[in-house]
């Protein structure tokens, strides 16, 4: 049985939760409160020496980093791809989610709604939403045109980029005019296997 070492409302560890649940493997959770620093403990480090959550434990073995753990679990199931064209696509949608959704969307909301720092951080929030708000709008327009990211199937690429879009207004962002991403946010949730951040 794999163990995830996670903290709760972490829109990269909620990934690989609801990956597994709806793939059906059984996976033990254990809790790291990075608001105490629990992942910057020597313990921790040795199984991730950068210091970050989420870490799949396979085995023996530990892999850190959420998208490589989401990729190493959809290998030979329904929710990666056949077609290596669409599997390239595949990464590109990840890493845009890394890249470009993930620093500024998932960095606000942790400011705002965990940590309670937001007044810490006014200036760096001013440009972070801005750029939040750019990775949407290419989010939005691209599923004007498409039921998923990935040839047109449910795939670990909307795992990654649900996360953190699905709890976006905790962070302040108003989503009511991405009406593309108001339907593929309900076409997720509608996934059979479908499970929610706060209870899983």
């Amino acid at each position: 049985m794999h163990t995830l070492y996670q903290f709760q409302s972490s829109g990269n560890c909620y990934k690989l939760r609801l990956a597994m649940h709806q793939l059906g493997i059984p996976f033990h959770k254990v809790e790291v409160d990075i608001l105490q620093k629990q992942s910057r403990t020597p313990e921790f480090l040795a199984m991730n020496p950068n210091g970050r959550i989420p870490v799949l434990k396979v085995g023996e073995r530990y892999l850190p980093e959420s998208n490589a753990a989401l990729w190493y679990l959809a290998q030979g199931s329904a929710l990666m791809p056949t077609d290596s064209f669409a599997q390239a696509q595949l990464l590109q949608w990840m890493f845009f989610e890394q890249y470009s959704h993930e620093p500024n969307i998932a960095t606000i909301r942790y400011w705002v709604h965990i940590a309670n720092t937001a007044d810490q951080f006014e200036q760096e929030i001013e440009a972070k939403r801005k750029a939040g708000y750019a990775a949407l709008r290419v989010m939005d327009t691209h599923l004007a045109g498409n039921p998923y990211l990935v040839a047109g199937q449910y795939s670990i690429a909307d795992i990654a980029l649900y996360a953190y879009t699905h709890v976006a207004a905790e962070g302040g962002f108003d989503l009511s005019s991405f009406t593309h991403i108001a339907r593929w946010l309900s076409d997720i949730e509608a996934q059979p296997g479908y499970i929610n951040m706060a209870n899983s």
